[in-house]
């Protein structure tokens, strides 16, 4: 990965298609394996007893996956490097009861995940997929990715208020999709839809978890396509680029000799606070990282050791200074897109980076011949958060955030430069190479 001036659109070009085919965590993981698998990684099941043989390995669980690639002669000490992302977004989630409507009009109710911008969401084309769970226990991923539910907004005729006091939207009056028409609403047309759709028998589907995804394709933007609009930005736009850092780094020429090892932590459930068994604050990681130690022979006393020396970067999108709201952000901090990667501060530990963790990073885009910037949120404005100071706290390990400067987060479509996914990857190639 070397000049990105020249070389940067092939990955975005593969960032895109990642982004159209991951409309859910559980499909954002399939695909971040099967490159993975490509590249010469094989699944572990956590069921299963683990050896301690070096090379690529991953653990799949929901929405999440841990990659890990073991270099020839690593002691049971080698510290880690790991990019940790996550594969959820803010959207419309469908509900355990999903059949509903009024008034001629068939429905389907959703209920709101995380914090999406409600606006974005209404008279735009939506597709729905997900993971469904069978009589056997087993899941199907299923994807219907064509117009098939729309949320349709008010006429202004019908509220002239909006003109003067804006647009004010009820989640659960306002937001729940059409999709047909009748009066004749059946508990279970949902669901037998979408078993015929995955080519499954009548009545195999016991559970599911499903989401509205917006059907239109990621595409560049812009007089000299220098932007890309997109879904999902936040954050498959980091699992993509930890992915393609992974890989490089583990079919490099110097793989071998990798005096860390490189690991990839993409979690689920960031935008509701990680808080389960496949979310940043549960256990998945701390499980995979020791039993990692302990299948190389090593004791307690080399998980600590290795954890001590091990480094973090949390990579999530950020905000780009934005043309028509510049006084929302900090005067002297205005991050530029395409101007490379950012570097998130907070003084309060809403983002992990201190001095040092700046230090690793700014040697690794040093190292990558990658520009980056410096994020603070304005003093009065509340500041977001990501899984990085909850992986400090709850495995010790020092973190860094960073990430990708956007425009429109938490929409149903968002906007970045076209060089920034690149100038990511890069950095992080360099950060996992140590």
């Amino acid at each position: 990965m070397s000049e990105p001036s020249r070389f940067h659109r092939g990955h975005t070009d593969d960032l895109m298609s990642f982004l159209a085919a991951s409309p859910s965590p559980y499909h954002a993981v399939a695909n971040t394996a099967q490159r993975l698998e490509k590249a010469g990684f094989r699944q572990v099941a956590e069921t299963d007893a683990w050896d301690g043989t070096s090379g690529g390995k991953y653990v799949l669980r929901g929405g999440a996956i841990v990659a890990w690639y073991v270099p020839e002669g690593a002691e049971p000490h080698t510290p880690f490097r790991i990019v940790g992302a996550h594969t959820d977004s803010p959207n419309l989630r469908v509900k355990p009861l999903p059949d509903t409507g009024a008034h001629g009009w068939r429905q389907i109710a959703v209920e709101i995940y995380g914090g999406p911008l409600m606006n974005s969401w209404l008279d735009r084309d939506l597709g729905l997929a997900g993971r469904l769970t069978l009589r056997d226990g087993t899941t199907r991923l299923v994807n219907i990715d064509r117009p098939l539910l729309r949320v349709p907004q008010l006429a202004i005729h019908l509220d002239r208020s909006v003109a003067a006091e804006g647009l004010k939207l009820d989640k659960q009056r306002h937001m729940q999709p059409v999709w047909g028409l009748g009066d004749d609403v059946r508990d279970g047309d949902l669901i037998a839809f979408l078993e015929e759709a995955a080519g499954l028998s009548a009545g195999e589907v016991t559970g599911w978890d499903l989401m509205t995804h917006s059907v239109e394709a990621p595409a560049y933007l812009g007089r000299d396509q220098e932007l890309v609009a997109g879904p999902r930005m936040d954050n498959l736009l980091s699992v993509h680029a930890g992915a393609a850092a992974l890989t490089a780094v583990a079919t490099g020429p110097d793989a071998a000799g990798l005096p860390y090892i490189p690991v990839l932590a993409a979690f689920d459930h960031e935008e509701n606070g990680s808080q389960s068994d496949t979310g940043a604050d549960g256990p998945l990681l701390g499980n995979v990282l020791e039993r990692s130690v302990f299948a190389r022979g090593g004791s307690y006393e080399d998980r600590a050791r290795a954890f001590a020396g091990t480094v973090c970067v949390s990579s999530d999108t950020g905000h780009a200074v934005h043309p028509n709201y510049a006084e929302r952000h900090d005067p002297t901090h205005h991050p530029r897109v395409d101007g490379g990667p950012i570097l998130k501060v907070n003084v309060n530990n809403r983002y992990a980076t201190d001095g040092s963790g700046r230090a690793v990073f700014a040697a690794a885009c040093e190292k990558a011949d990658v520009p980056f910037q410096s994020f603070v949120s304005n003093n009065s404005m509340p500041c977001g958060t990501t899984i990085g100071p909850i992986t400090a706290a709850r495995h010790g390990i020092r973190t860094v955030d960073i990430g990708v400067a956007i425009l429109s987060m938490h929409s149903a479509r968002e906007l970045c430069g076209a060089k920034d996914p690149y100038l990511l990857a890069n950095a992080l190639v360099a950060f996992l190479e140590g």
